[in-house]
């Protein structure tokens, strides 16, 4: 488990002054459980993006666009939830090596890219080692416009990491032919 903690440029007092912008560099957190399946099975459970919303306490729905599937440059919308607050994002796969590693990016309200997320497969004993990283691309007023909103949003992914990796963990020994 790891936690980068950003470095924030600037005097205290200039944070989050809008004439210097954010510096998103140093926001990433990693997370990481074993499972009691394949790298291979992992991966197709987790590259369906419709079944995030059996796992994730934020993510309600996904789905691929037009037919699309778990491919690099392949589309989907999804309809996130934190706290009170909900709102539809459009995330494209970057990488799609079944058994290996799912990407994607998700687009922020400048259609480029603002928060990666990253999905690690490694064959561990009779099951697999999950590594989850969710990594901020850009600054954008959807994400917070202070450092501190900042620090709070990835306090609350983090936290969500770890239960959207429990859940799943326990999903997938309680339905083993999965």
């Amino acid at each position: 488990m790891s936690t980068t903690l950003p470095e924030k440029p600037g005097s205290p007092e200039n944070a989050g002054n809008p004439a210097e912008p954010l510096d998103v560099s140093g926001y990433s957190v990693t997370r990481c459980a074993w499972v009691a399946t394949g790298p291979e099975q992992a991966y197709d459970l987790l590259s369906t993006v419709s079944n995030i919303g059996l796992w994730s306490p934020n993510a309600i729905r996904a789905q691929y666009e037009d037919g699309a599937g778990p491919w690099a440059g392949a589309w989907f919308r999804g309809r996130n939830r934190r706290g009170d607050s909900e709102w539809d994002s459009r995330s494209q796969v970057q990488k799609a090596e079944r058994g290996t590693e799912f990407t994607y990016t998700v687009l922020g309200s400048v259609p480029v890219p603002i928060v990666r997320w990253r999905w690690t497969f490694t064959p561990y004993g009779q099951g697999t080692r999950l590594a989850q990283t969710w990594q901020l691309l850009a600054a954008d007023p959807v994400l917070g416009t202070t450092y501190a909103e900042l620090d709070a949003l990835r306090d609350q992914t983090a936290a969500s990491m770890e239960d959207t990796l429990v859940a799943l963990a326990g999903w997938i020994a309680g339905n083993p032919a999965a």
